[in-house]
């Protein structure tokens, strides 16, 4: 189904819920739904949100929007944007870091945040996939993902016994190896927290 098609669709769905629903607050909710699907259509984001939603369903790492290998490069990037993308992640020498501005443009900041620890053990908790290859050293797995003609998305590996998570960042055409062990706790993790 073309995107037009889908973004149509799900456009009508929401009217028809609206319609049907008595509560303002719902009324409120669901045309900030479709407030959303005309912002993604109308600023040329349609594709960028296919991917994105091909990426949940394929239970790709938490999306990037930019990778640096410093943090004054993300920073000079960050001041030197006329609109940063706050809410958004970008990776810093690998590690996830959290976009913030105020509303007024004013303040900006990087923040690390843990969320590929948090990916990583959820993947741990729902169960590893057989590993895809194995290697004595980094160097010698780096090599091998390096050579893939397609960057696997993500696949399990494994280095010196120890099981890695090899992703591809396609935003930034970036190639990682990350180490399991990184993961988070077990039970760290609240699934039971409602929204506000």
């Amino acid at each position: 189904m073309k995107d037009w098609e889908f973004h149509f669709r799900v456009l009508n769905l929401l009217g028809r819920l609206l319609e049907e629903t008595a509560s303002a607050e719902d009324k409120e909710r669901l045309e900030a739904a479709m407030d959303a699907l005309n912002f993604i259509s109308a600023t040329g984001q349609s594709h960028d949100f296919e991917v994105f939603r091909e990426s949940i369903n394929d239970n790709a790492p938490p999306l990037v929007i930019a990778a640096f290998d410093t943090k004054e490069s993300a920073e000079t990037w960050m001041r030197n944007h006329p609109s940063p993308p706050s809410g958004a992640e970008i990776l810093i020498a690998g590690e996830y870091h959290y976009v913030n501005c105020s509303p007024d443009l004013k303040r900006r900041y990087i923040v690390p945040v843990q969320a590929l620890e948090y990916y990583l053990r959820e993947m741990i908790d729902d169960g590893l996939p057989a590993p895809v290859a194995t290697f004595g050293t980094r160097e010698e797995a780096r090599a091998w993902v390096d050579s893939q003609p397609e960057p696997p998305r993500q696949v399990v590996i494994v280095i010196a016994g120890e099981p890695h998570l090899v992703a591809y960042h396609h935003r930034v055409n970036l190639r990682a190896i990350y180490p399991l062990s990184r993961a988070a706790a077990p039970g760290s993790i609240n699934y039971s927290v409602e929204p506000e």
